[in-house]
Order: structure tokens, then sequence, then C-alpha cells
């Protein structure tokens, strides 16, 4: 069993030998008499509590004790410093959890009522660790390049970028809006031996085509009205890195044979402009378009279809990776929390069910702006069920029998039904909804629904789970 060390520093001997007669069977101990024993042994002890006098030698000033906790904390900020000081004036405390204190109490000192303090401070410090150590697990084991999940989806969308980056192949990347298509175009990017070179992203759909063809294949001076000077464009600015056209189904006809040439003679004329430049980059396309329709109806070029389908990498949308969900919402909280420069947010279980089984139209990216909103608005450190919206709350029955809906309680028609097959069914659902939730963890999904191990072991059988 881990036992927690902890450093008394204060210059009191009959305080300390108090201390250490009444904490040695539980913990570690290091005695310190003065300032720079105290500092020093925060150093190397590495303490996971420091118990300090604010009015320590050689000065015993206040402005230096308070400089005391400011350096333990930059030792290393996950000690907890609780002070202990005679001090009588009530600004004292303030100024002390100002520095940097977890937690202050006067003296003379009640060793109960210490306990409790430390046992309270070491819990929550133990709280902070785990949710740092998953949050590494989360950014090692669980990402790849700024894409988050472990589900067996993304798993095959990771040994597609690592099989990809470093070969030249052209890249189509299909997906959903807001599945993270151009973070997909940044890993085998930055995967790649062209990792050094420029990452040009356009836009197919943010331009009127005119526009477009300005921008891909700039322009030199007097091309057309307003083309005051020379201008290189999209291709030129990717020559040594990566091109990423998204949402390449959306170009008309003639720029799609124009793009065709440039890919097949890997060189490139600016509008208005005779000399022809030598281009050298690798092309990525991303698009939600059926392109094997639009081409069967003549608005995509098949001989440009094939041109960019050397290797097609399919991004699953977020309902079918539900087990993702709770990563990716703990990376969301943490990322909006450290830029608002707020307590860290926590999503407790009944919250995070609904978030899990949500159909989530408009994918990740519909995720993380409802998890900003919720870090915004939302006062407590924990996020409930009361603060989610209400398209969110209203899902199947399944979910919450307190919130099923009036039509799932009155489809008796005049043929009847069997009672035991609709309360199975119910049960099964809820069951499912458990286990996806708990990443098929059995022991987790028994405790999202209240059950004892024996019960859990039976349904899962019953059901074949």
């Amino acid at each position: 069993m881990h036992r927690y060390k902890l450093i008394i520093v204060d210059d009191d001997n009959y305080l300390r030998e108090q201390l250490v007669w009444a904490l040695k069977d539980d913990f570690d101990l290091v005695q310190c008499g003065d300032r720079d024993t105290g500092l020093k042994a925060a150093v190397v002890e590495r303490p996971d509590l420091v118990l300090l006098d604010l009015h320590l030698p050689p000065t015993n000033l206040l402005a230096d004790g308070l400089r005391n906790i400011a350096e333990i904390r930059r030792t290393d900020p996950q000690t907890v410093i609780i002070v202990m000081t005679g001090d009588e004036d009530p600004e004292t405390p303030l100024l002390a959890v100002e520095a940097g204190a977890h937690d202050y109490f006067r003296k003379p000192i009640d060793m109960r009522e210490l306990r409790v303090i430390i046992n309270r401070a070491l819990e929550r410090q133990r709280i902070e660790r785990e949710n740092i150590r998953l949050r590494r697990e989360i950014e090692g084991r669980y990402s790849f390049s700024r894409l988050i999940g472990f589900s067996e989806p993304m798993m095959e969308v990771f040994g597609a970028i690592r099989k990809v980056a470093d070969s030249n192949a052209t890249v189509s990347i299909r997906g959903e809006s807001g599945t993270g298509k151009e973070l997909v175009a940044r890993a085998i990017h930055h995967n790649s031996q062209r990792r050094d070179g420029p990452f040009v992203g356009v836009s197919c759909t943010a331009l009127p085509e005119n526009l477009i063809e300005a921008e891909l294949f700039g322009h030199e001076k007097g091309a057309f009205t307003g083309a005051v000077g020379a201008v290189e464009g999209r291709f030129e600015r990717a020559h040594g890195g990566t091109l990423f056209l998204d949402e390449i189904g959306t170009l008309g006809l003639a720029l799609q044979a124009k793009l065709l040439r440039v890919l097949e003679e890997r060189e490139v004329t600016r509008l208005g402009g005779t000399k022809s430049t030598k281009v050298d980059f690798r092309l990525i396309t991303a698009t939600n378009e059926d392109l094997e329709q639009a081409t069967t109806e003549h608005r995509f070029r098949e001989d440009l279809y094939y041109r960019i389908q050397v290797v097609p990498i399919s991004l699953p949308p977020l309902r079918e990776r539900r087990e993702d969900i709770p990563i990716l919402i703990e990376h969301f909280l943490r990322r909006f929390c450290e830029d608002q420069g707020i307590k860290p947010r926590q999503i407790d279980k009944e919250a995070l069910l609904y978030l899990t089984n949500y159909a989530w139209k408009g994918n990740v990216r519909e995720l993380e702006n409802l998890i900003h909103r919720l870090v915004v608005m939302t006062d407590s450190e924990i996020i409930s069920v009361t603060h989610l919206p209400p398209n969110i709350l209203v899902q199947e029955a399944s979910l919450d029998p307190h919130r099923a809906d009036t039509s799932q309680k009155t489809r008796i028609t005049s043929a009847g039904l069997s009672l035991d097959q609709e309360v199975a069914t119910y049960e099964y659902e809820l069951m499912r909804a458990a286990l996806e939730l708990a990443g098929g963890v059995k022991i987790k999904a028994a405790e999202l629904l209240q059950l004892n191990k024996d019960r859990m072991k039976y349904l899962c059988k019953k059901y074949n789970l």
C-alpha cells in the first residue's frame, strides 16, 4: 500500500515531535526546523504534502513565509501545502491560500482536525494525479496527430495514415461533415517526408469558382479587373509540401479539367500568364459527397475521380464509434478549461450516458462546440443533466425510464402485445447502452445500472452480450 511522504517544517521542536508521534504510523515523515532546510528537503524528497509554518527562522517574516509557499509550488506544483501558524491576523489565511497553500489552520493544533484536513487534501491530490495520468494516456495511447480515439474504426484510420504517410500517393478522405477530414490530411502531412514543407489547404466551397481558379493557379498583373500585381497560387505555394482540397466534389467541370491537367503534367500556368512553372506537391482531397453518384450523373469527371482515388480513407461518423465519446469529452473539457483559465470541469454519469447515446449529426465538431458552450456557461465544476440542452435530452426512452415519451407508453394496439417481450426489449436496450458507455467493461456497466455482479452476469448471458 502506498505511503504518502510528509515534510514538517516548523522551528518548534516540541510541536514537530508531537506531529511525528501522531502521524508516524500512517506517513513517511521528514522534519525540518528552518526555511533553508525545508526548501532543500522539498527539492530532494519530493513530498506529497508539506506542513509549513509561516514564520520560520532566520527572518520569521510573513512575507518570507508566503515566498516559501511559492518556492515549494515551483519545485512541484502537485505538492500539497498546509499552512500552520500562530498568526492571529485575519488576512493571513487569505494571503496563504493566494500564495498557493491548500489549507490553513492556527495553532494550537487539534490532531483530529489536522488528520481530516490532511486526508482530504491527499484525496484531492490523488484525484488530480489520476486525471493527469488519464490525460496523458489519452494523448499517448488514444491519440494520433491530434486525432483521438481507441475504437476499432479509428484504429483502422490510424493504421491507414501510417501506411500512406511516407508515400507520395494521392489520398481521398471520405466522411460526413465534422468528422475531422482536415485533421487526417494534416496527420498524413506531418508524418510524411514532406513534413518540413508547407501544408496548403483550400476550401472548394468557400469561394465562387472563378475566384477559386485564381486562388489555385495564381495570376499575373492585369489578368482580370482588380489584379494589380502578380500573385502565386496555391499550387505553387504547396511546392515541396501537401495541397489539401476540401470538398473537391463541389468544383465545376471546367475547373476539374484544369486540375486534372496540373496533376498529369505537374506544372501550372498563372491566369493571364504564358510561362509554366513546375510544381511538386502531394495531393489530398476530402469530400462528404457521393463521388461515384456524381460521376454517374456527369457532375464529376471520371478520369479525375480515378486520379484522386488512389488511396481512399473513410472516416466513421461519431455515432459509429460511441466508445470514443468519453475520451473526446475529457479532451475537450481539459482544453477549454485551460483556455478559460478555470478549474477543470467533470461530467457526471447520467449526463455522460445522454451524451454517449446522442446521434451527433454534426459529429466531433458538434460535440466540441457543445463542450465549449458547457464550459463557458456552467458555473458548477460538475456538469449534470440539468446543464444539457433539450435536444440532447430528447432521446429514445431506453436512456431514462423517467423520461419516456407518451408514444412509447401508449403504443398498444387492438391486436395487443407481449408484455414479456416488450420488457425484455427494453431491458436489452438498457444493457446494450450501458455496455457501450462502459467500453465493454461489465463491472462499470453494472455500476451504471446499479446491478450486482451476479445479476449482471445473468443478464449478459440471457441476451448474449
